[in-house]
């Protein structure tokens, strides 16, 4: 643990805080996941990677003191849109295994533009919020649950409404393409 606090830090272990580390490992195992979501060729076993993705992602909203948003994350994205998602694939009757027709031989060029997009959004992440800081003291004024509800509620409730739209609508266009297939088999 002391040489993963050192390489961390760069200084000493003594400068970094066990709750960085842990922030870190989470923050890692949060992208280790993801890249097993988009890699994995089975849709059951992304699904499944995907929870451990927004598990990692609640981890991490609990490590900066924002429980709120850390049992949002759990109940709405591990609890409501992964369960969509394979009920989605559940009723569609999609191929688990791998499907030799969905194989691309671009893989090449796909990672090549996958990682100049994220390099580009990673520039522009950290371009804008070069100097922004969150102040963390005890005396620095918190966020509490009120502020953050109304926040949600009231600045940004139309991403929530075109979210649960969009979702609502994958779940219909499943239904109506595992009828479709019931009515070729009749």
């Amino acid at each position: 643990m002391p040489a993963l606090a050192q390489a961390v830090s760069g200084v000493g272990y003594r400068d970094t805080n066990p709750s960085e580390v842990i922030f870190i490992l989470l923050g890692l195992l949060a992208i280790g996941s993801a890249v097993l979501v988009v890699t994995t060729r089975n849709v059951v076993r992304a699904a499944l990677w995907l929870v451990v993705t927004l598990a990692a992602a609640a981890g991490c909203y609990l490590m900066l003191a924002a429980e709120f948003v850390a049992w949002v994350q759990v109940l709405i994205y591990v609890g409501a849109v992964v369960v969509l998602l394979l009920f989605g694939i559940m009723l569609t009757k999609a191929p688990i295994g791998r499907e030799q027709g969905l194989d691309g031989e671009n893989r090449v060029a796909a990672g090549v533009v996958a990682i100049a997009a994220a390099g580009t959004l990673v520039t522009l992440m950290v371009d804008a919020f070069r100097h922004q800081y969150i102040n963390l003291d005890e005396n620095a004024a918190a966020a509490t649950t009120e502020a953050t509800g109304e926040a949600l509620f009231q600045a940004y409730v139309l991403p929530f409404e075109v979210v649960s739209v969009l979702l609502l609508a994958a779940l219909i266009g499943s239904i109506v393409l595992s009828r479709q297939d019931d009515e070729a088999v009749r």
